[in-house]
Order: structure tokens, then sequence, then C-alpha cells
């Protein structure tokens, strides 16, 4: 088959290092790529968000699959489009995409179909919004209702927090995200990350997962788009994995469906373990990063039928393997994410940490000049190692870590460090 993969950070190298190793596979492209996707397949420099330059590309290099990674061009209905000239591409529609690209449409599908979540109300005006805040107090949860690149989301722990998240989404700070804006009910408890693969009228689970938000070790620091994962998660039992499944997962996929915009690719919850139960947070409608890099380490099977299966709804007989070791991603940033931080620096010694036993080591924000590796972005690398236990992955990881000289970068030291805990236990 000839795939094309749209996209350029971690997730789209673990993505394309997983969809490589198929052997229905004869040739990988990847738009627009970085310098580790570069191993995996031919990063061509196209622009994601012109689909016509996509349909085009496809068109003269008989792509058969686009395999959408990041979820700005899934809103923006390039599957739609991909689909309207006869190739197939892996995720939803712009319509079924709201589950993220709406918070208001993602709580309303809650309330319409008893799906777990938070109390909620939407607000386009900013006096109602700050009354409502007042009335109910902190802490309280104040959100962007569009895409807002992972910044669209305050957790307010004071009346004070709430107001000015209020104020400064309504005064643009988050551009035409925060035209409208949902506050909601702060839910306590444990937070994971929760995958199925859809097809429209069917899901199967993937393998459980949990992300570390905060940028530094101890949960501290300012919310980031994730600085590490493991999985699985061992606070996901088989009763709780069920609950999610049943009362959240299928709900919402039965919904989309009554509503006339199946859901088809990959349906990402974020759940909290209340001590109510399974509680929905949010929604996302592509694999999580940096869990995506966790997730295909540890999948056994082929990936690639698994997608075909999803676009033709053809999950109803499917099923998945999984390796049993658990899998730490790790990653490196530039020093100052998630705020200001330098583009440029120079990475060495990624070959000797690729070495280190079960270590596998994904590109996130990286450029190739000059046969040199240089950091690109907030989030440059993921370093993600497999092993017995958790403890064991863990200390792979580190180790790799510290073989890389890249002075302009940091890391947390304590990723996965609740399973370690269980673990020994």
């Amino acid at each position: 088959m000839h795939i094309l993969l749209l996209g350029s950070g971690g997730r789209e190298h673990a993505m394309a290092w997983k969809i490589a190793s198929s052997p229905l596979v004869t040739k990988l492209w990847c738009a627009p790529g970085n310098a580790g996707i570069a191993r995996e397949a031919e990063c061509v420099a196209l622009d994601i968000a012109d689909h016509q330059a996509v349909i085009d590309f496809c068109r003269t290099n008989a792509v058969e699959l686009v395999v959408v990674g990041p979820e700005t061009p899934l809103a923006a209905g390039i599957v739609d489009d991909l689909a309207a000239v006869g190739i197939k591409a892996f995720g939803p529609g712009k319509r079924a995409a709201q589950l993220e690209g709406s918070k208001g449409f993602t709580k309303d599908l809650c309330s319409e179909f008893s799906i777990p979540t938070g109390a909620y109300r939407r607000f386009d005006d900013v006096e109602a919004a700050l009354a409502y805040a007042r009335a109910q107090g902190a802490p309280i949860v104040v959100k962007a209702d569009g895409l807002a690149a992972g910044k669209g989301v305050v957790v307010a722990k004071t009346l004070r927090e709430a107001e000015d998240a209020i104020a400064m989404m309504f005064a643009g700070g988050l551009g035409n995200a925060g035209a409208e804006v949902v506050i909601e009910e702060y839910l306590a408890g444990r937070e994971i990350s929760f995958f199925a693969l859809c097809d429209g009228d069917t899901a199967i689970p993937l393998a459980t997962a949990q992300d570390h938000k905060r940028a530094f070790d101890h949960d501290e620091g300012p919310n980031t788009g994730g600085m590490g994962a493991y999985s699985p998660t061992p606070f996901v039992t088989s009763v709780i994995h069920d609950q999610i499944m049943t009362r959240i997962i299928l709900p919402t996929v039965a919904g989309m469906k009554a509503r006339g915009m199946p859901f088809r690719g990959v349906l990402y919850a974020g759940v909290m373990l209340t001590a109510q139960g399974p509680k929905l947070f949010e929604f996302n409608v592509r694999f999580g990063d940096p869990e995506c890099q966790v997730l295909m380490i540890r999948m056994m099977s082929d990936i690639v039928p698994a997608f075909l299966a999803s676009c033709d709804g053809q999950l109803k007989n499917f099923d998945l393997r999984w390796f049993p070791d658990p899998a730490v991603t790790v990653v490196m940033a530039a020093k100052g994410y998630p705020g200001d931080y330098r583009k440029g620096s120079r990475i060495e010694g990624l070959d000797a940490a690729a070495k280190v036993e079960g270590v596998e080591i994904f590109h996130a924000g990286t450029t190739a000049k000059d046969g040199a590796i240089l950091a690109n972005g907030g989030r440059v690398l993921n370093i993600c190692a497999s092993a017995r236990t958790v403890a064991q992955a863990q200390a792979q990881a580190y180790q790799a870590v510290d073989l890389i000289n890249w002075p302009d970068g940091f890391c947390r030291r304590d990723i996965a460090w609740q399973a370690v805990e269980q673990e020994q236990k």
C-alpha cells in the first residue's frame, strides 16, 4: 500500500515507526514530518492546511490511505475533502471532530445521552459567565469552546483565577477559540487517558495509559502538552475499564451515529476516576501525545489493518493484541517550555542513547542541518523504553536520557512514579 501520514510531532513519529513495520506498506510518506520521521518515511513539504495540495499529492502518487495525526486538519474537514474525491482517510469527518473542536458540543452530547460528566453552562457573554462563576465558587474549570493548542483549559483554584481566565478568553486572548466559554464543575479524582478505535458503529478499546501534564517533578509548574506517559495504568481495573466502555465510549459512538455524524477514528477520553465512578472531562479525536508513543510500542498487532477496519466499518470482529511489558516515555523539552524557548540548539548523543536496551527514541520537534540534529520546538524528544516492569522501563528511559547531550533541554525525572509506587506495594 501507498500511505501518507500527516503531521510532524512525536505522535506522528511513533505512528510512522509503527506503520513502516507493516508488511502491507510499500511506500510511506509524511507531510511535513521531522528529522526522526525521515528515518521511517519520505518527508514531503506539503502544507497540510491546503487540502487541494494534499489531494493532488495523493492522486499523483496513488496514495491508498491517508492517516491524519493532529486535530487541526481533522477539525478543518480534511477527511471529508479526501473522501469526496475517493481517497480513504483515517480519522473523523469535520462534524464528528466537533467532539474535540467544541467543548460545548461535547458537553451537550453528554447531557443528551446521559454520559457522566461534570455540571456545566455555556456562555457567549462575559458578564453572565462571571456571574455564574461567582455563584458557583472555586475550584472551577473554565474552557475556551474551540481549539486552542492545549491552552484553552484553566483549572481555577481561586475565584480570581476563574475571573481572570474568563476575562482573558472573552478579550480575545485565545483568538476565536474563546468566543464562547464553557464553565464546568471541578472533578476531584485521578485522571487517566482512555483510547478506543471506532468505525461509526463499533468501538474497541486500546491499551490504557496515563500522561503527566505538569512541567516539573511532583506535578508542579504550568500545564503542558504532556511531559511523559506510561502504559498500562494500574488504576484502570477491569471493572473501571468496563464502566468507561459502557457508560462513556459506547454511548458516545451511539449518540454520534444518532446525530447523523458517525465517529470513525481514535476517540481519546480524558476520564477522571471520581468517588462516584468514571466521569468524562474531555474528548480528543486523535491519538494523545505522548500517550501514542507508549501505545505504539506496546501494540503487537499490525496497525494498518486496524486503520482500514476503522475506515471501512469492519471493527465488529476485529481484535488487537498487546505486548504485556509496560512502556514509559519521557519528554525532553526546550528550557522555558511551555513558555518562551529558543530554537536551533544542537542535540548530541542520540545514537548512544538509542542503544540502551529496550529504548526507542521518537522525535517531536527536531530538524536536521549539516548532519546535526537541532531542536525546533517546545517538546523536542520522546525517550521511550519497554521492560518487564514499570520500574525497569523507567530506569532504562532515564539511562538513555542521561546519554543525550543537550544543555538547552530539560525533562521531568519522575515519569510513571504512580505506577512504580503501585508496583512496589
